[in-house]
């Protein structure tokens, strides 16, 4: 029971942040329809309780998955195996990640069904499962992190050249949004029965990071690849009024039940029908250890459905509505700080931010401290939604900009911090991308680019997760350079270097 409690407590952290500052927004700055609030109350319930139970889900059922199948595929001691299996379930988990199903509605909302969300969903997911494997690769190999980044990155900016500006901002944001609450505990407990595969038997330090980093850049070249061979020149975009059907309250979760179980369905039914094939060929778990994992999934499939009702029912409309009534302010400087503190306490809510910073905390013995970590790393997503909303009301500034400073930077840090801190750095872009930054942030940004004249909402709506996604990685190597030079005078370099 306090398992669940501890669960709810975290996820009603995440959220009640953005509804206070919504409420004060909606009896301030931007008054909405009354209709709209309730709705907007109500489909933050509808987040705390999905997270919640889908969380659950996936500690009970979906984690354990990964551990099993980690562990049965070192125990076949052949890695081409490894690799298929770790493929498969790639692919299927990146499908049932929340974080880029909303991602993927959003994109065929917003090109009026001309680039279809499940287009999206399966590119992402097969860009992210060849990634892995590649990841699980360089674990078994003992290949520096660096070494793989720096080349995969010379790739994407190579094919950054011929991408267009509307598939730079969604392949990017893509990334973000597919390393999240379910991808990323996945990844690592599968990475777990890699290392015990390598041949000298020590799962280095280094080794438990970095595989998200490598994982999230298949998402950006799958997309960018779909953007090549698709014609940009024809689409068109545009969002829903949000007063459309606004004279209802309840009518539209009830409207939504079907279409978001079906949803939910497709995306747990394929890791279920692993479990079952796997139980029957490898696990041959007891009948009470099976039923708990059965259990797990109910729980994920249930919560999911929840989750998803809430968020495009009740939740984004309201961030759509704010970013549309600031945009169309005479002062723009409001929507800038807003952005910014919607940056700021989302990374304070976000419970796997707590998760990174006391993690790089025990790996450096202390010496840098979680908080250490953590206000910077709030002022840097804060500053990261900001510049997304400034490229908005500055028709010249592009993402392209931001992107190639930010990773040119990132990338030339490598070679200056302990190599631990290059994995820390690049995975912790995907822990800041939470449930809320992939849902109320990323339909504010859309609904200033909707409303402000001259922004082209194809082309600025999308971006902002990719730019939550960079910040972290600059901040936390600037810690990593601060650790190195600390380390010198108390001689851990040379453990953590």
């Amino acid at each position: 029971m306090n398992f669940i409690i501890s669960k709810f407590n975290k996820t009603l952290f995440s959220v009640l942040p953005i509804t206070i500052l919504v409420l004060i927004l909606n009896f301030t700055i931007s008054p909405m329809e009354t209709t709209l609030i309730l709705r907007f109350l109500i489909g933050s319930l509808f987040v705390v309780v999905g997270l919640t139970v889908f969380l659950l889900g996936v500690d009970i059922g979906i984690t354990p998955l990964g551990s099993l199948t980690g562990s049965s595929l070192a125990k076949t001691n052949k890695l081409w195996i490894v690799l298929i299996v770790g493929v498969i379930l790639g692919f299927f988990i990146s499908i049932a990640e929340p974080g880029l199903m909303v991602l993927s509605n959003q994109v065929n909302l917003v090109t009026l069904g001309q680039i279809p969300g499940m287009r999206i969903l399966v590119i992402v997911s097969i860009g992210l499962a060849i990634m892995m494997s590649l990841g699980f690769l360089r674990i078994f190999y003992n290949i520096p992190l660096y070494k793989v980044l720096i080349v995969l990155y010379l790739i994407i900016f190579g094919l950054a050249i011929f991408t267009s500006s509307e598939f730079l901002a969604i392949s990017f944001d893509s990334s973000g949004a597919t390393t999240g609450i379910l991808a990323v505990p996945f990844m690592l407990s599968l990475s777990v029965g890699i290392s015990k595969l390598k041949k000298d038997s020590k799962a280095s330090e280094k080794d438990s990071f970095g595989l998200v980093a490598i994982a999230s850049t298949g998402a950006i070249i799958s997309v960018m690849i779909l953007g090549i061979f698709s014609k940009t020149d024809e689409f068109s975009s545009g969002l829903y009024s949000e007063t459309a059907e606004s004279t209802s309250i309840i009518k539209p979760f009830i409207e939504a039940i079907p279409e978001y179980v079906k949803e939910s369905f497709m995306a747990i039914l394929p890791l279920l029908v692993i479990l079952l094939v796997l139980q029957k060929i490898s696990f041959k778990l007891k009948k009470r250890e099976l039923r708990k994992i059965l259990t797990g999934f109910i729980f994920a499939f249930t919560g999911l459905i929840i989750f998803l009702i809430g968020v495009n029912e009740g939740f984004m409309d309201v961030g759509t509505s704010i970013g549309n009534n600031l945009a169309l302010m005479d002062n723009k400087a409001y929507i800038i700080i807003v952005g910014f503190i919607l940056g700021v306490v989302t990374i304070l809510a976000e419970p796997a931010v707590y998760v990174l910073t006391n993690q790089i905390e025990d790996v450096t013995s202390g010496y840098v401290k979680s908080k250490a970590v953590l206000i910077p790393l709030a002022i840097g997503v804060g500053i990261a939604v900001a510049l997304s909303v400034i490229r908005i009301l500055v028709p010249g500034i592009q993402l392209w900009h931001y992107l190639l400073v930010g990773y040119i930077i990132s990338i030339s840090m490598m070679f200056f911090i302990p190599k631990l801190f290059v994995g820390i750095a690049f995975d912790a872009g995907g822990v800041a991308t939470g449930p809320v930054t992939a849902t109320f942030i990323l339909a504010f940004i859309q609904g200033a680019a909707n409303a402000f004249d001259g922004a082209d909402l194809m082309v600025d709506g999308f971006g902002m997760i990719a730019m939550v996604a960079m910040i972290p990685i600059i901040t936390l190597e600037i810690l990593g350079f601060v650790f190195a030079i600390k380390s010198k005078t108390k001689g851990v370099e040379k453990k953590h270097g």
